[in-house]
């Protein structure tokens, strides 16, 4: 029954560091890379919508990043090429409609802190015709854009240019997502948008007392814009204790954000990072992390895309209605993504 209701949902993963893994293979190997390594566990979990955000490592910047960017962009854009039977890229909600009733999974572009912009803010329109449509601006520490939330000590808003960077992007028509924002950006953002926002990766603050984890008036402040809070499942940021991170804590956090701005602005962004960092650096790095969070650990049972539908198990077990569960499973980032994605002013 459970199964059913899975297959049932459209399904969306709003973070899903894949690109790092995939790009690491030489170019002639990233199709037959992501086709026998990552397809697979897509299509075994449910996942109709992935996004891909391009997230560049520390070792490519500040002089690499762009470079590095462009080659991650381009990888996913080889990908989609050489798996066109199972996936499509897609620029807008159009797109991704076409692509689940074609039977294939719906690729979307996203960028991680976007290190090779900075200031440059122009650059985002060559990102965009490029094909990115969210877009973060800030990771852990600071940027030219905005402070990540590892700063929040610096009580730091957007700088004037990630002021321009958010009116850019809502021109465009790339989501502006506010994961990994530091506490005063975020509010800055807030106050200025005009268009749905997304946190892709991000858990309930109340329920784990951890910097990237949002607060209770920063959920409200999505929920507000029309926008969706999309759980992370990284251990660290579910529960503070090691009993407590099961499949059971990202059901409670899935809650919490429900009871707080109800069902339609709760999506999942699982943020699978041990199973990304086993492919780029094998076996994986012991003690792998950023600000003491241990990124090489995952949860019992939820390893990886192929174990999404024991999610939607725990959700149906708690009573949960069909219709909040497959809202939350993918439906409201489709129809935000429907609404918003690539829809220029």
């Amino acid at each position: 029954m459970t199964g059913d209701l899975h297959s049932r949902a459209v399904v969306a993963d709003t973070h899903n560091d894949l690109l790092m893994a995939v790009v690491e293979r030489p170019p002639h190997r990233w199709a037959e890379f992501f086709r026998e390594r990552w397809l697979p566990q897509l299509l075994e979990g449910g996942v109709n919508i992935q996004v891909l955000p391009v997230f560049v490592d520390d070792q490519f910047r500040p002089e690499g990043a762009l470079r590095r960017t462009l080659r991650m962009i381009e990888c996913a854009h080889v990908l989609a090429e050489g798996n066109a039977e199972h996936v499509r890229l897609c620029l807008d909600g159009d797109d991704i409609d076409a692509a689940l009733a074609q039977g294939r999974i719906a690729l979307v572009l996203a960028l991680e802190s976007a290190p090779g912009v900075d200031a440059d803010v122009e650059l985002f329109r060559t990102l965009h015709r490029l094909g990115v449509r969210v877009a973060s601006i800030a990771h852990w520490g600071r940027s030219p854009l905005g402070d990540g939330s590892g700063e929040d000590a610096t009580g730091s808003r957007l700088t004037g240019a990630g002021v321009r960077a958010l009116r850019e992007l809502e021109r465009l028509g790339v989501m502006f997502d506010i994961s990994h924002l530091g506490a005063a950006g975020v509010a800055h953002v807030l106050e200025l948008a005009s268009r749905p926002l997304i946190a892709s990766h991000s858990a309930a603050r109340a329920l784990c007392d951890h910097h990237r984890n949002l607060t209770d008036e920063q959920i409200r402040g999505v929920a507000a814009t029309g926008g969706v809070v999309c759980v992370n499942f990284v251990p660290d940021f579910l529960a503070a204790d090691r009993e407590s991170r099961t499949i059971e804590r990202i059901a409670d956090h899935i809650e919490y954000i429900a009871e707080l701005v109800g069902f339609a602005h709760v999506g999942i962004g699982p943020d699978f990072v041990r199973e990304v960092l086993e492919d780029v650096t094998p076996p994986c790095c012991d003690g792998y992390g950023y600000d003491g969070v241990a990124m090489d650990l995952s949860l019992p049972g939820m390893d990886g895309p192929a174990q999404l539908p024991a999610l939607t198990e725990v959700l149906a077990k708690r009573g949960l209605a069909e219709d909040s569960i497959r809202a939350v499973l993918g439906g409201n980032v489709q129809r935000v993504f429907r609404a918003e994605l690539g829809r220029a002013r």
